[in-house]
């Protein structure tokens, strides 16, 4: 599992990325939430561990926005708040699992496990090649078919659909998707690209697809989990 772990102890963090390291993971560790979006990662990260008390932005404010742009990403809360209403707030965020300080390692490893098996069969049935689960897209006629009916879709979301068809994995980086579009990353607005993704998305559901048929990829861009054939 690619690991990122987000806490501002010094030594709390680095014995957390060393412990995971040494059991076959691949762990970075960051002081605060601002560092995720500075960074750029590759691979992306399948889980995030997260403090609640970062300085700056805080931890539930991170998992909301992480559970917004990467639906099938792993998030586990770590944090000495143990009161009912604040494990309520962390679920509530996004945390998939949320464990109170001072947590065991070995407890903190069965709950990536448990939750890597989980992330696991979720992927298997976003990328599953059975036909029953194909969409076709008419590129001419612009028309995206499902399960549940058709959609016309304008021209610019023919041109990512297709791109991100096309691209290898399915994904594509931000830049690729302006571009796309027409657009120039310098200047077009991210804001802009991920009201375009979420509308694409909103019509994928429309017509069969699981919701969590595009989800984002934090610090590169966006990935099509559905099987799209072109006509």
């Amino acid at each position: 599992m690619n690991i990122l772990v987000i806490e501002d102890n010094d030594s709390l963090r680095q014995a957390t990325v060393a412990m995971l390291n040494r059991h076959g993971h691949r762990t970075t560790g960051l002081i605060c939430a601002e560092d995720v979006d500075d960074m750029r990662f590759d691979p992306v990260p399948d889980l995030f561990v997260i403090d609640l008390n970062l300085p700056g932005e805080d931890g539930l404010s991170l998992a909301r926005r992480l559970r917004a742009s990467q639906p099938l990403v792993g998030i586990i809360i770590v944090t000495a708040r143990s009161r009912l209403g604040d494990k309520v707030a962390g679920y509530e965020s996004g945390a998939d699992i949320y464990l109170p300080k001072p947590v065991d390692p070995a407890e903190l490893l069965a709950a990536i496990e448990s939750l890597e098996r989980r992330l696991q069969h979720s992927r298997s049935l976003l990328q599953s090649t059975d036909p029953a689960h194909e969409f076709r897209l008419d590129q001419v006629g612009r028309v995206l078919q499902g399960v549940l009916g058709t959609e016309l879709l304008s021209e610019n979301e023919t041109a990512i659909l297709v791109g991100l068809g096309r691209a290898p994995g399915n994904r594509l980086e931000s830049w690729q998707l302006m571009a796309a579009v027409g657009e120039d990353p310098a200047t077009y607005a991210k804001s802009s690209l991920e009201v375009r993704m979420l509308r694409l998305r909103h019509k994928l559901v429309k017509v069969g697809a699981h919701e969590r048929c595009l989800p984002a990829i934090r610090g590169y861009g966006y990935q099509l989990g559905v099987s799209v054939r072109v006509i």
